[in-house]
């Protein structure tokens, strides 16, 4: 996939490892960061968001090209080294995108930092055991029918990976792997998370894709009464993946949210 944006590909040595992280545009900054099934280089999605502002995706520890800490094994861990790189990068009062398991760790930095970042925006987030239904255990399906369950349709998914090459299948690996270090048991969400939450002063938005078979939408009511200041969207005709599936209606909401 071509960008038509300036992309500087750039990383950095946080607590002994290297991370590896894109970034483009100007204004305020957004962090983003990606699903449990890693990123590819460039989406739209992020291009829309560099059209506007000075936007930083994050290759997470462990996933992507970013190395793995043998030590880890919290989520919260992973908050701490990006936190850690905002620092070194002297980004500051930025906003926070997170996607899937990037939402999860979205809202361990701002339970973290409850006064460091201007906004909060979690696209379909874990890290909250649903009161209703459950997050899809990745470990029952092969790698690719979890990365497809994120979609809502098969030409989106294929839009986006096309004809699943062996080094994708075997990014999935490692990131199903690093999931399963950091975040087996419990499953995807964490048991002293929800009682945090109410310390974070960034205003939240809260999104789901309308046809998310991956995270209940039973979880992002719990981020949203959690919060002190949260919403919910819900994009129609998504899956998980809104942000693969549905860039431009994803964008125009995060964009209008964080620049309104």
């Amino acid at each position: 996939m071509t960008s038509s944006v300036a992309w500087t590909d750039s990383s950095a040595t946080i607590a002994g490892v290297r991370l590896n992280y894109s970034r483009a545009g100007s204004g305020r900054p957004i962090v983003v960061l990606h699903h449990d099934i890693g990123t590819v280089d460039r989406l739209p999605f992020y291009d829309a968001l560099a059209g506007g502002n000075d936007t930083i995706v994050v290759n997470l520890p462990g996933y992507g090209k970013s190395e793995r800490p043998e030590w880890m094994r919290h989520p919260r861990d992973i908050a701490a080294m990006v936190q850690w790189l905002l620092h070194d990068l002297n980004v500051k009062n930025a906003s926070v995108v997170g996607l899937g398991f990037g939402g999860w760790i979205a809202a361990e930095m701002a339970s973290q930092g409850p006064s460091d970042f201007a906004k909060l925006v979690l696209v379909g987030p874990m890290g909250i055991l649903p009161p209703q239904g459950y997050i899809l255990d990745q470990a029952l399906v092969n790698y690719i029918e979890y990365a497809r369950a994120g979609f809502h349709t098969d030409a989106a998914f294929a839009s986006v990976y096309g004809d699943v090459s062996i080094d994708q299948l075997e990014i999935f690996d490692v990131c199903r792997e690093m999931s399963f270090r950091i975040a087996w048991k419990p499953y995807m969400y964490s048991q002293t998370l929800p009682h945090l939450l109410g310390g974070v002063r960034a205003p939240a938005l809260v999104v789901v894709g309308e046809h998310d078979q991956v995270v209940p939408h039973s979880a992002a009511d719990v981020y949203v009464t959690a919060l002190r200041s949260a919403r919910k969207e819900v994009v129609a005709g998504s899956g998980h993946c809104v942000d693969m599936e549905k860039p431009a209606e994803l964008a125009g909401l995060v964009t209008k949210f964080i620049n309104g």
